[in-house]
């Protein structure tokens, strides 16, 4: 396969890849976070811990590296979408190897690897609004090569009708762009510290996202859940203030109690805090 290298392309695909595991590491240390894994310990997990999150990260930066050469200045079409696809089950076969067979980032390969592609197919940078779209695009694609595999997302999907990780790609990352985003730089706006400031954009997402991990745990009542707790911690004041605290405390309690774990609301947390590392001036 051509690779289509020019001045600084090789360099930008190591940052972009630095990137998109170091923007995984961040989203995995993230505390308090309910129900998931962070600092303090498994969450709602029985098989996951916070040093094989790190383990799987650091296992997908060679997929992200090769996925930004690939798809370097190339435009969308069906060859790129294939190669996207071989690269990212490629990516996947080597988190599995490196976490003894668990899933710890197969959602997140989809959409910080869509990003990474779209960051590459212009040039190493872009607004998130040029990257999102961009990405949306290669989603949009069929990519015939991919296995008919039936998710336990993909049975959420069907069996809620909700759209999933694969719609939310396809146009173009609306709980990112729309929410999480907006509250990131709000909260930094207001006086919140980063982790604050990250921990209030991952409740902007769960605000809304019917998160295909929760519903395969804990069904329509811990979708609710979720969703009722994250807008009252928003509308307490977010993390950065005691009220809000407290009742994201209350949320991981909830979602502990439900055994549920808003995994997809992760994996888009991670691919804003990606969008917002390659919008930082250099």
């Amino acid at each position: 396969m051509k690779l289509y290298p020019q001045t600084g392309s090789e360099e930008r695909a190591r940052q972009l890849a630095w990137f998109a595991t170091q923007s995984l590491i961040d989203e995995a240390r993230l505390s308090p976070k309910p129900g998931l894994v962070d600092s303090r310990g498994n969450g709602a997990h029985h098989d996951l811990t916070l040093a094989l999150m790190e383990r799987s990260a650091h296992s997908l930066t060679p997929t992200f590296q090769a996925l930004a050469l690939q798809c370097w200045q190339r435009p969308a079409d069906i060859a790129l979408r294939q190669t996207v696809g071989r690269l990212g089950r490629e990516g996947e076969s080597q988190m599995m190897a490196a976490t003894d067979g668990v899933n710890t980032h197969r959602g997140a390969i989809w959409a910080l690897g869509l990003i990474v592609s779209a960051a590459a197919m212009l040039g190493g940078s872009g607004s998130p609004r040029d990257i999102t779209e961009t990405a949306a695009a290669i989603a949009r694609l069929p990519d015939h090569a991919a296995p008919k595999v039936f998710s336990k997302g993909l049975r959420a999907t069907r069996r809620y009708r909700v759209p999933g990780a694969r719609e939310e790609a396809q146009q173009g990352f609306p709980h990112v762009m729309k929410l999480a985003l907006p509250q990131l730089l709000r909260s930094r706006r207001q006086g919140a510290s980063q982790s604050e400031a990250q921990l209030d954009a991952l409740m902007a997402i769960m605000t809304s996202l019917s998160d295909t991990c929760v519903l395969s745990r804990a069904g329509l009542p811990g979708l609710e859940a979720m969703q009722n707790g994250a807008r009252a911690v928003l509308l307490a004041g977010g993390c950065g203030g005691e009220q809000g605290r407290a009742a994201l405390a209350r949320l991981d309690s909830q979602m502990l109690a439900l055994n549920a774990s808003p995994g997809g609301a992760a994996d888009l947390l991670a691919a804003t805090l990606l969008l917002d590392r390659i919008a930082q001036p250099d």
